[in-house]
């Protein structure tokens, strides 16, 4: 096996890690939203910033395209298989890792939409996390945090691939006064 299989092998395995972890954790807190909140029920955690309030959002962020759930569980499936191609394509753990919430995030409200349906496409996300001005569930949290992991990322210039460390290791050698064959 030569390194470069090795390192994909790795990748892979920490995608589906850490995808498969953050998917029990959002689905198991969604069967419990289930089972513990009725609808319309509001349970204060911290005050004036955390209640629990189980809602069935048909839409997207805040609502957002309520009449158009097939669309956004479209989007969902685009999304999640290209987050599961990109994540394993990196050379970073940093983006395989970031990649991996981004899915989980993804494909967790994309199995509610499937779970929840009335028609084809046409299901509700389970949303229990009431911070006043919107409510979401542990699947928004990954794509916020990996939504903000994935900027940080960009603006450090982490590589996400081969010929992104290449440049980087080029632009750094250059930089210190040292030549870089051509390959």
């Amino acid at each position: 096996m030569t390194n470069q299989q090795g390192r994909l092998r790795m990748r892979v395995a920490v995608f589906a890690c850490v995808s498969a972890a953050a998917l029990i954790v959002d689905q198991l807190t969604k069967a419990w939203a289930l089972a513990a909140l009725s609808s319309g029920q509001t349970i204060r955690v911290i005050p004036g910033l955390l209640s629990l309030t189980l809602v069935h959002n048909p839409g997207a962020s805040l609502g957002m395209g309520s009449n158009a759930t097939w669309i956004i569980s479209l989007l969902a499936i685009v999304a999640s298989c290209a987050l599961l191609y990109f994540g394993v394509r990196s050379v970073s753990l940093k983006w395989t890792v970031s990649l991996s919430l981004a899915f989980a995030g993804a494909f967790g409200n994309l199995i509610d939409r499937v779970m929840y349906a009335d028609g084809f496409l046409n299901g509700k996300v389970v949303d229990f996390l009431n911070y006043g001005w919107s409510v979401g569930n542990v699947a928004d949290i990954y794509l916020v945090a990996a939504g903000v992991a994935i900027v940080v990322l960009i603006l450090l210039n982490e590589p996400f691939s081969t010929a992104d460390a290449d440049e980087a290791h080029a632009n750094n050698a250059e930089s210190d006064g040292t030549k870089v064959d051509a390959e």
